[in-house]
């Protein structure tokens, strides 16, 4: 059978099939360069910027500074509830609530000013209200004394915070995405008031921790390691049993820990705030609050998931509610843009005998503590109390 041909401007003949493959050739092309795009955006989504502020986070300008106010952009994170660092380049302070008698303008929002602890907030500065309240170490920003240690880790030395207290039940801190072993340091006065030793843990990725072996987050999945070897120190230099107090992804891996380790009957208890039990939609959000096209966002996800081990065939931490042998408190709400609550409601509907859900209303992704302080912290003395 002879082949359809086709007649160019010149009078060439050329097959279908040539047209056919060069149509193909393109179509290749433009799915290789979609892989590599949603490579790219993987990488971007798994690269663990620790003490930077997550994207997305929205900007605020500064209108007006002093006197123990702060008048700031009127958004929704302007307007939020609690406790939170203002963050710039150069430039670090703390804001408390929203002042209800404050000259509030139609664009403003007035704040309490706590502190200016680095820089100028001269009108104009554009901040990003951030969940990490303090900088610096215990003994600097709270007045606590501690001890730098060192946790011997699978990939090498783990950087932590120690700051000793008189019982023998142990608290180890984890923070999550976009923060770094600074943000715990908002419980720990509550903690060493009621005795508690506290460890406060960097692990792979953080400043003078190792860096992971491909140079990415795993969403806990490879980091929970670390905290297994934070729970092996803390029973090698006293702790009779631990408590495991994570953040986002801090919190992943404390389930982790709960579910995996071969020490996991000396963990007394869990204290999870904006735990990401759901990673695809996770991954999807931080993918896309970093800039990717929306039509590369499941070849995004799809890459991620791969590029950290975080298979279909594996389940996410706490899908076997079952497997749970310890009390939990989960600290969450349905603000949380980046690890939906729904997963931390449907997992203390499973186990109402072990998990209490202390939900919070009005705050973003791992800033529980920070839009109701002093509610976070009774609820945590009634979870704590029977485990001291």
């Amino acid at each position: 059978m002879a082949r359809p041909t086709l007649r160019d401007d010149t009078g060439t003949v050329r097959t279908v099939t040539a047209t056919a493959a060069a149509v193909t050739t393109t179509l290749i092309g433009a799915g290789v360069a979609a892989v590599a795009a949603g490579r790219y955006a993987a990488d971007a989504a798994l690269r663990p910027r620790p003490g930077t502020p997550l994207p997305g986070g929205a900007r605020l300008s500064v209108h007006s500074a002093g006197d123990g106010r702060i008048a700031l952009t009127r958004s929704l994170a302007s307007l939020r509830p609690g406790t939170y660092g203002l963050v710039a380049p150069g430039v670090h302070a703390v804001v408390g609530p929203v002042l209800p008698d404050a000259d509030h303008g139609p664009d403003t929002v007035v704040r309490r000013l706590l502190s200016v602890t680095h820089g100028r907030l001269d009108p104009g500065t554009r901040v990003t209200l951030t969940a990490q309240v303090h900088l610096g170490n215990p003994r600097t920003a709270l007045g606590l004394d501690h001890a730098d240690v060192d946790v011997p880790g699978e990939l090498g030395a783990l950087p932590a915070w120690f700051v000793p207290a008189a019982r023998d039940t142990w608290v180890i801190t984890v923070h999550g995405l976009g923060t770094s072993r600074e943000h715990p340091m908002v419980v720990m006065p509550f903690l060493h008031r009621h005795r508690l030793p506290v460890l406060d843990l960097g692990y792979r990725g953080d400043l003078g921790a190792p860096e992971p072996l491909d140079g990415l987050g795993h969403l806990g999945e490879s980091e929970w390691r670390d905290l297994d070897a934070a729970i092996r120190y803390a029973l090698r230099y006293g702790a009779r049993r631990v408590i495991l107090h994570g953040w986002s992804t801090g919190a992943t891996m404390a389930l982790h820990a709960v579910e995996r380790s071969a020490l996991a009957d000396r963990i007394a208890g869990l204290v999870l705030d904006s735990p990401v039990l759901d990673w695809h939609t996770t991954l999807r959000a931080l993918a896309a609050a970093r800039g990717t096209p929306a039509p590369v966002l499941p070849l995004a996800v799809r890459a991620a998931e791969g590029r950290a081990g975080l298979r279909a065939d594996r389940l996410p931490p706490g899908a076997d509610p079952g497997a749970l042998r310890v009390p939990v408190l989960i600290f969450h709400g349905p603000d949380d843009a980046l690890a939906p609550w729904e997963p931390s409601r449907r997992l203390a509907a499973a186990r109402p005998d072990l998990i209490t859900l202390h939900t919070v209303r009005g705050a973003g992704h791992g800033a529980m503590w920070n839009a109701d302080p002093a509610g976070y912290e009774e609820a945590l003395r009634r979870f704590l109390t029977p485990l001291m």
